[in-house]
């Protein structure tokens, strides 16, 4: 697997040949500024809520790429309804059988609202199982005793998780989200995009080393092998 990181919550997966793109949030992104999203190809795109900077730029990387979106319903009926077709609406404890891998769904606590300010249905996370290895998006959530659910489900190689605080985890929380979901490779996202999201890189993944855990915080336009 390869991971590419596009900023803020955004990054792109590939596994088994197919490119899985998360929560696409680039042109209204100051930091991504140098990412063309018509430069960008994808065969999935997983959308953890409805908030603007998470699906910004679902609908036009969708209708470039011809990508199936997964989401649930609330916003699958959302995207049917602004011409986007190509969709495959899921809920929280659900699972289903891609032809990459099993992706289940899973519990976060935050909000979800669409851009236009309707209903977003529940956020959610995602615990992908592939030939290739297994992960964890947590999407935006606040740390949840649910996270300890997860080993049951999968043995992840790595987990994905919000680290600058205000709106989601912090860098302690997300230690202990860690431990939860028994997972010692940890690629933080959701930081620095606002002023309200600031961290020091350096101390995040300094807490983590002293938790015995790696914090990995690829550049943006960075692709790392996971």
């Amino acid at each position: 697997m390869q991971l590419t990181f596009y900023g803020h919550a955004c990054f792109m997966i590939e596994v088994q040949g197919k490119k899985i793109l998360f929560d696409p949030f680039i042109t209204y992104n100051e930091l991504a500024k140098n990412i063309s999203i018509d430069s960008i190809k994808a065969d999935y795109i997983f959308l953890s809520h409805g908030h603007a900077d998470h699906i910004a730029d679902c609908i036009t990387i969708a209708n470039n790429t011809g990508a199936k979106v997964v989401a649930v319903f609330e916003i699958h009926e959302w995207l049917n309804k602004n011409g986007v077709t190509n969709t495959h609406p899921m809920n929280t404890g659900g699972k289903w059988q891609f032809e990459f891998g099993t992706v289940k769904c899973v519990v976060a606590q935050h909000s979800s609202a669409l851009p236009d300010g309707s209903y977003g249905g529940n956020p959610i996370g995602f615990v992908f199982t592939t030939p290739e290895g297994n992960f964890y998006y947590s999407g935006d959530t606040a740390l949840t005793l649910d996270m300890q659910l997860i080993p049951g489900w999968a043995n992840l190689n790595y987990a994905i998780l919000p680290i600058g605080d205000n709106f989601t985890m912090d860098v302690q929380d997300a230690i202990k989200a860690a431990d939860f979901v028994k997972c010692n490779q940890i690629i933080g996202v959701h930081y620095d995009t606002f002023g309200f999201i600031k961290i020091d890189k350096a101390a995040a993944k300094q807490a983590f080393a002293n938790a015995g855990k790696t914090l990995h915080l690829p550049a943006i336009g960075e692709t790392i092998a996971l």
